[in-house]
């Protein structure tokens, strides 16, 4: 089917629209051939370029660079989660795995605004985990008896206090965490474009229809040409079971999110005018929100087992909506009606929560599915990759590769109905929470 780049995504709004986009119009060799510019795609490509300077290195997207799951996201640069389903002292081990993870993702991310000096809004200013439930109280007391444990900062709130805080009476009880980043996820993908090194070729608008190993190359077949190369980076996340890439160990969710204008000073004033704050959901269908710098409420709410490559308008509206309420539950005195855009985007999940990382055959790599913490694990997974697609190590690649791996996942149409019912589960703990 023919991928559509919709203009929804708030985030991409904010920006200017790229010029000069190149798609792929002749048959093509390279030394490296990366599918999917996102952060994993594009740092893999930087990190290659500085490595191999004098090799030719290809990427090529779908769609335009970017403007994927990389911008559509909630811009939160997590360090610690909280709905990871850990219950003995082994799933505690592989959570420290998993936060050191997080740990070296915000320190490229980092190095990498550092060394380009990248204006995207970057703010460590923590997140809460929040719920209107007191009854989750519970919950959030060994969340945070966990991440003390684990030396993690971390404060428990409650009403009273998280109304100052949010400027909302609708939240009961939280998790204040002090190590997460908020930013804006577009201004950070689009610089890595920017920066694309010159032996660099980016296609866009270039979808990959299939691929095969021939002896020691890889043929890769586009609409109307092809791209022979020696290696092959996948890096496609929520598409990897598409292109028959590690297909039983991850599938796509469909995530919705919308985005309100900027608030007038008197609607700012009037709920407290609160500092830029996150706040994720302690029950895990609940809505993800976010008060941004320039004074907008961003809502994400709904996810779904949807075809991942376009949403209709008519669901699209009705998804609307549902964020249409959820603000309301959240600041009854906003005026009706102030979303300015609204947009779907695709996450990646493994059964368990883990990440791909690795070499599937001789001159075949891959990463991705990042459980909806794609920017700082796509960053840092993206740049390792490409360490290993160039025989070489690095501290963080035995890290990597010491977590728990992706469980094997049930064949259609057996996994969809298993994650069609979990969604319904948890969606329904979480109703109240939408």
């Amino acid at each position: 089917m023919k991928l559509i780049n919709d203009n929804g995504c708030g985030w991409l709004n904010q920006i200017p629209k790229r010029l000069n986009i190149k798609s792929l119009n002749k048959d093509l060799i390279s030394d490296y051939l990366i599918i999917g510019a996102g952060f994993t795609g594009l740092s893999s490509a930087r990190k290659l370029s500085e490595i191999n300077k004098n090799n030719k290195i290809i990427v090529v997207d779908a769609r335009l660079a970017g403007e994927g799951g990389s911008s559509r996201n909630s811009g939160y640069l997590v360090d610690t989660t909280l709905n990871d389903g850990f219950t003995s002292n082994k799933d505690i081990e592989n959570y420290k795995k998993k936060v050191k993870i997080y740990e070296l993702g915000i320190k490229a991310v980092k190095k990498y605004i550092k060394e380009y000096q990248v204006d995207c809004e970057w703010n460590e200013s923590g997140k809460y985990f929040a719920s209107s439930k007191i009854q989750d109280e519970n919950k959030a007391k060994s969340f945070s008896k966990l991440l003390t444990n684990l030396n993690y900062e971390n404060k428990i709130l409650f009403n009273d206090e998280l109304q100052k805080k949010l400027g909302t009476s609708f939240y009961n009880v939280a998790v204040y965490t002090t190590g997460g980043i908020l930013l804006n996820p577009g201004k950070l993908v689009r610089s890595m474009i920017d920066t694309l090194p010159e032996n660099v070729d980016l296609f866009e608008n270039t979808q990959l229809l299939n691929w095969n190993k021939s002896n020691d190359k890889i043929i890769c077949q586009f609409e109307n040409n092809k791209i022979e190369t020696k290696k092959i980076i996948f890096c496609t996340n929520g598409f990897l079971r598409s292109l028959n890439v590690k297909k039983n160990y991850s599938f796509p969710i469909t995530l919705t999110a919308s985005m309100t204008r900027s608030l007038t000073e008197k609607e700012f004033k009037h709920i407290g005018s609160p500092r830029e704050w996150g706040v994720l959901p302690i029950r895990p269908m609940g809505a993800t929100i976010r008060l941004t710098k320039d004074k907008r409420i961003l809502i994400r709410n709904t996810a779904e087992v949807k075809n991942p490559n376009s949403m209709n308008l008519n669901d699209l509206t009705n998804r609307i909506k549902l964020h249409n309420l959820g603000i309301k539950k959240r600041f009854p005195n906003l005026p009706e009606n102030i979303i300015e855009n609204s947009w779907s985007g695709v996450v990646c999940r493994s059964g368990n929560g883990s990440q791909i990382f690795e070499k599937l055959d001789d001159n075949i790599y891959v990463a991705g599915c990042y459980n909806g913490s794609g920017i700082g694990t796509g960053t840092l997974f993206g740049e390792q990759i490409a360490l290993i697609a160039s025989n070489q190590q690095s501290e963080e690649i035995p890290i990597i590769e010491s977590r728990k791996k992706p469980n094997w996942l049930l064949p259609q149409p057996f996994l969809n109905i298993g994650i069609y019912s979990r969604l319904a589960y948890e969606r329904f703990k979480a109703r109240s929470e939408i």
